[in-house]
């Protein structure tokens, strides 16, 4: 009787045992879980956009707006001078049809009226052209080369922005890195353990999002400046071209006044 009731007790404290141990496993799981959600909610909230832009101090912040001013600056001058460079705005074809029937006539008035009705590049540079006439043609020839020259300036001025805001953006770019990277390495000093790496590896993807931006505003704003520079060289010399075909009839004609 006395064994029987020795063996039931070890077996019931086996039970016992055994139980508790499946409790203990199961919470152990339960926590791990728990922790390795937390530690993931941790790393999404480290690197989402809003704290990549404002949770890195106030000069990452400065850094960040001068990002966007500069994206701001490099559509609108995509967008002027995709409006201003046009061929029918610069080399207007009722301006030159007119002005060469004028001179076909030998009106150098009715010429210089109709640079007047038609304003644009191609009418000052005809202008300057029709104002050296009397010089010889030789003179009004240099006259056109030198006005031509001054109109491909002004256009290259209005271009020239967009070079300036990629050669900005990647500055910004590294300079937004270099602060975040100063931030994490600053910040290794109050972690311990493990957490160093993965602290570090989060800060530094952090401040590199700044020169992913800064290359994503520079390969579109050269990109546009060498299209719309080399369209607007070669609309000027378009330009120059035609006044130089328009004025040859008065090289030896007589020219009313």
């Amino acid at each position: 009787m006395k064994r029987l009731q020795h063996l039931w007790r070890k077996s019931a404290l086996l039970t016992v045992l055994l139980v508790t141990s499946g409790s203990v496993s199961a919470w152990a799981q339960e926590a791990a879980a728990a922790a390795g959600a937390d530690g993931a909610v941790s790393v999404a909230e480290a690197t989402s956009f809003y704290n990549v832009v404002f949770g890195c101090g106030v000069v990452n912040l400065m850094t960040w707006i001068a990002l966007f001013a500069v994206s701001l600056a490099t559509v609108a001058f995509i967008i002027d001078g995709c409006l201003s460079i046009k061929r029918q705005k610069l080399i207007p074809s009722e301006l030159i049809n007119g002005v060469r029937e004028s001179l076909a006539n030998g009106d150098l008035a009715a010429a210089t009226a109709a640079c007047q009705v038609n304003p644009s590049p191609l009418s000052r540079i005809l202008q300057a052209g029709f104002g050296n006439v009397q010089e010889g043609y030789d003179v009004t020839r240099e006259a056109v080369t030198s006005c031509a020259e001054m109109e491909n300036e002004k256009l290259i001025q209005r271009v020239s922005y967009l070079n300036v805001c990629g050669q900005i953006g990647p500055m910004l770019g590294l300079l937004g890195t270099v602060i975040g990277m100063v931030l994490a390495f600053a910040s290794l000093a109050t972690a311990a353990g493990a957490s160093k790496a993965a602290l570090l590896a989060i800060a530094i993807s952090t401040a590199l999002w700044t020169t992913v931006v800064g290359l994503l505003i520079a390969i579109p704003a050269l990109l546009a400046y060498t299209l719309l520079k080399n369209y607007a060289t070669r609309l000027i010399l378009e330009m120059e071209s035609t006044v130089l075909d328009l004025i040859k009839v008065l090289r030896n004609a007589e020219v009313q006044q």
